[in-house]
């Protein structure tokens, strides 16, 4: 019997579903290369691999069987080689545009595990998709709202969660359209560099994402009273001071969130937030000659009565901080553990903080390759993100399930 590979779900599956993997046909205690690879959008070719043995039966199933020293990973580790899938272009991120077609999986089996890649043995492909059957995708273009609403398949009404994302501008819709399929009402906002809003905004108004929260509990399949927001950095900070000044926010998800109003001031109808102060001189240049930005941003809890500072105090919402311990954009940990000393100090219990060792400032849903090293978000030169593989993608699996259960309790 010829090698061949056997893949649960078959043909396809989400990007943040765990797919199981075996090899069949095999001979006794046969070492195999096992490798994947993947071509984002514009080409970009990710790879990892790993070293396997067969056992006694010519069988090789990832959940059962370690990989060898000398690929990507070692040890049981059945999703690793999605995990590990690593840009053949240094400081490259897997970014998808295009949540409506998925990202076509390879799969090869190679003889031996020498440093050159034996003969080919058995091969499969695999689409990772970002839509369920049934999830529908509406762009959303009312009053100045610019985003995109993914509605779980049916006609039922389904909790309501604007996902907000860092810097950067633009429109990003792979986490929204994820969440979709895990049964919530999902609109990705964009709120600056995108079709005909501002390129660079001298503030960020309120009032627009007010809109935006008006437009999802007017919308007769997003169940009220209230809306959840997910947010990532920049996004993350957005989704705290729209938490503390506007009404109908139920619950918060952050991620790696600034706590203070950094680059760009907040205001909201008489009410202005100024930014921190960034020292970009205190960069530390690390051994392998990247940028650490670490100790850039002005500690907003240092100075007493901190203009800066977002007043989550003031906020009726349900708190999730999730936060990387090894995150060198944001100060995350720290500044998450003060503004829960705040809201104690005030007789609040509204918050929960998860904390992830060995995770750096991006944290995606499951199975995104880890981003240690990329362009800085404010500075735009190359820089230490941090986070470290393995205690990375055991975090995004973890911190991707209770984002989904914080929101399911409160919403």
């Amino acid at each position: 019997m010829a090698p061949s590979i056997r893949l649960s779900p078959a043909a396809r599956s989400l990007f943040d579903e765990p797919l199981a993997i075996a090899v069949q046909g095999l001979g006794p205690r046969q070492q195999v290369t096992l490798r994947t690879s993947l071509r984002d959008e514009t080409g970009e070719l990710f790879q990892a691999s790993a070293r396997y043995q067969a056992d006694d039966d010519g069988q090789l199933d990832l959940a059962r069987c370690p990989a060898l020293p000398g690929g990507s990973f070692s040890g049981l580790e059945p999703m690793g080689l999605l995990w590990a899938l690593q840009p053949q272009k240094p400081f490259w991120r897997l970014v998808k545009r295009d949540v409506q077609s998925p990202f076509l999986l390879q799969l090869e089996v190679l003889e031996g595990h020498g440093e050159r890649p034996g003969r080919l043995l058995a091969q499969a492909q695999h689409e990772r998709a970002f839509l369920r059957d049934g999830v529908r995708r509406v762009p959303v273009r009312e009053g100045r709202i610019r985003a995109t609403l993914f509605l779980p398949p049916g006609e039922d009404n389904f909790p309501g969660i604007i996902d907000i994302h860092g810097f950067g501008g633009g429109l990003l819709e792979p986490r929204a359209s994820l969440l979709a399929n895990h049964g919530f009402a999902t609109l990705a906002l964009a709120y600056y560099q995108f079709e005909d809003l501002p390129q660079k905004p001298k503030e960020l108004h309120l009032e627009y994402f007010e809109e935006a929260v008006n437009y999802m509990l007017q919308h007769p399949q997003v169940k009220g009273p209230g809306v959840g927001l997910l947010g990532f950095s920049k996004g993350a900070e957005v989704s705290l001071a729209m938490a503390a000044f506007l009404k109908n926010i139920t619950a918060v998800a952050s991620l790696n969130a600034p706590v203070a109003a950094t680059c760009i001031p907040f205001s909201y109808k008489d009410k202005v937030i100024p930014t921190v102060t960034l020292y970009e001189h205190q960069a530390k240049a690390t051994n392998s000659k990247f940028l650490d930005y670490s100790d850039v941003i002005d500690d907003p809890f240092q100075a007493p009565g901190n203009q800066s500072l977002i007043p989550v105090e003031k906020a009726e919402a349900q708190f999730l901080f999730i936060v990387g311990q090894d995150d060198r954009v944001v100060k995350s940990e720290y500044y998450a553990t003060e503004v829960c000393k705040i809201l104690q100090a005030q007789g609040k219990g509204n918050f929960h903080i998860l904390s992830y060792p060995g995770t750096g400032h991006c944290i995606d849903p499951p199975f995104f390759p880890l981003y240690p090293i990329g362009s800085h978000p404010v500075f735009h030169k190359r820089a230490v993100l941090g986070g470290e593989l393995r205690a990375y993608s055991k975090a995004q699996v973890h911190a991707w399930s209770q984002v989904q259960a914080f929101f399911k309790k409160y919403l």
